[in-house]
């Protein structure tokens, strides 16, 4: 292999000639393979680290402290990465030692050997353009490296919210096409009152279209970042009215609405938003799991159990039972949900981990922040286009469930009384016999009052509405 040689505090060391990294780089992927996931798996990340350092170079050129050269260099090759060149030389371990340093590094040394090529030099040859003098001018890991996360997170929220409006579209189409199938409600899985299966299905896209908003709300606090303050929020080794235009110029490039925190030194150790953060995904995943339950027990059988609904078949469920067909979407969606909600404890812990006045457990919580949004989208997609969509009612069975209830009981009390409903629910129970068949029997109602009373428009509504 061709290798061209680095040197840093540690000593000399042989660089894939052709890498367009560097030697710091290279030391934390001998040191830290942890995930086998890079930062590439996290396209967002890189964007937003690109725009940091574009709007780093900006400001540093506009106060005169970075030669014009060597800005427009720096820009160019911002430029380039978030248009989505060279993301493969983001090759650090998400989860790493040094609180950032190796992500912060290693999108300094690609975007300087990157902007050496537009000045006409070798990769490596740092003496017309430096990773650390130049590209990193004015920042320290601690304000550059959580600054492109509160950015990066946003971008990433992006698909995963169109993820969850596909999906609630999917389920209020559901509501909309089963607004007609009368079914038992249940509580504690045991038979309730009537509702129809559209009231089901609308209930299910009410809860989860409820956490978009609170999503954008977890992304607006994101928008307060400490960039300026270096490495522990006083701004040191940055020009006067640096951190101002840095910032104006992040919002710029991002086209997020960022602005300064209030207190930089409280800013660069806090790391309270990320945990609201990961609270709010948490939240959604608990809703999508309970859902996906709900999908499974109301198809479970066919024959022996609800059988309420039919999911569409994705695949033999059985190496030994002929004709089984087990409900896999849902599953693998349970399977997501299980990890998100342990993704936000980890969070949790490392952010309540941090000392003085740096987090250095920050890199784990980007890698469960980024992986918990990437998983839920592709857990939202896939349980949309493979099951919700092409979901089915039996409408039989839901109709046999009603006929059968004794919970149709409830919607005689207002007119037979609390102590007659008990006494007919309890001998139904016991002889087998209908609600219907037992009132009549008792004359308590006639057919016809019957009718009325257990009809849907009588059961599925309060009183007031039944006309």
């Amino acid at each position: 292999m061709i290798t061209r040689t680095e040197h840093d505090l540690l000593g000399d060391m042989d660089i894939p000639a052709q890498a367009w990294f560097g030697i710091q780089t290279q030391r934390a992927l001998d040191n830290f393979d942890i995930t086998g996931v890079p930062i590439s798996h996290f396209p967002e990340l890189i964007q937003a680290l690109a725009m940091v350092k574009s709007a780093a170079a900006g400001a540093n050129f506009e106060l005169g402290v970075l030669p014009t050269h060597k800005a427009e260099a720096i820009i160019a090759a911002c430029d380039d990465i978030v248009a989505g060149r060279l993301h493969d030389q983001f090759v650090v371990d998400l989860i790493q030692g040094g609180a950032g340093t190796s992500t912060n590094m290693n999108a300094n040394e690609v975007i300087a050997n990157l902007a050496l090529e537009k000045l006409g030099h070798g990769k490596g040859q740092y003496q017309y353009l430096h990773p650390n003098d130049d590209v990193n001018r004015s920042q320290s890991t601690n304000d550059a490296y959580p600054t492109a996360v509160c950015v990066g997170v946003q971008f990433a929220a992006r698909p995963l919210i169109d993820a969850i409006q596909n999906l609630n579209r999917a389920l209020s189409a559901k509501a909309a096409e089963f607004a007609d199938v009368v079914k038992m409600g249940r509580t504690q899985l045991q038979d309730a009152v009537p509702m129809t299966l559209g009231q089901e299905f609308e209930a299910f896209a009410v809860n989860l279209g409820e956490d978009i908003d609170r999503i954008n709300e977890a992304c607006a606090l994101l928008c307060e970042v400490n960039l300026g303050g270096t490495a522990i929020g006083t701004g040191i080794n940055t020009p006067a009215r640096y951190q101002a235009l840095a910032v104006r110029r992040l919002a710029e490039i991002s086209g997020l609405p960022i602005v300064s925190a209030a207190h930089l030194v409280e800013a660069t150790s806090d790391m309270g938003a990320f945990v609201f953060f990961s609270g709010i995904l948490k939240r959604f995943a608990v809703k999508l799991g309970k859902i996906c339950n709900d999908l499974r027990l109301l198809s479970s059988g066919p024959r022996t159990g609800l059988g309420e609904i039919m999911l569409p078949p994705m695949q033999p469920g059985s190496s030994i039972m002929p004709g089984k067909v087990n409900p896999v979407i849902p599953e693998a969606v349970n399977q997501t949900v299980y990890q998100v909600i342990a993704s936000d404890l980890a969070v949790t812990l490392a952010a309540e981990a941090g000392q003085l006045q740096l987090n250095a457990m920050e890199p784990l919580i980007v890698y469960n922040l980024l992986n918990s949004m990437k998983m839920l989208g592709s857990a939202c997609r896939m349980l949309e286009t493979r099951c919700i969509s092409g979901i089915q009612a039996n409408r039989e069975q839901c109709a046999r469930h009603v006929d059968n209830s004794i919970g149709i009981i409830t919607a005689l009390v207002p007119h037979i009384g609390y102590a007659n409903s008990s006494r007919i629910a309890s001998t139904a129970l016991n002889s087998g016999s209908t609600v219907r068949e037992l009132v009549i029997a008792e004359g308590l109602l006639d057919e016809i009052q019957l009718d009325l009373l257990l009809s849907p428009q009588s059961m599925l509504a309060p009183l007031a509405d039944i006309s």
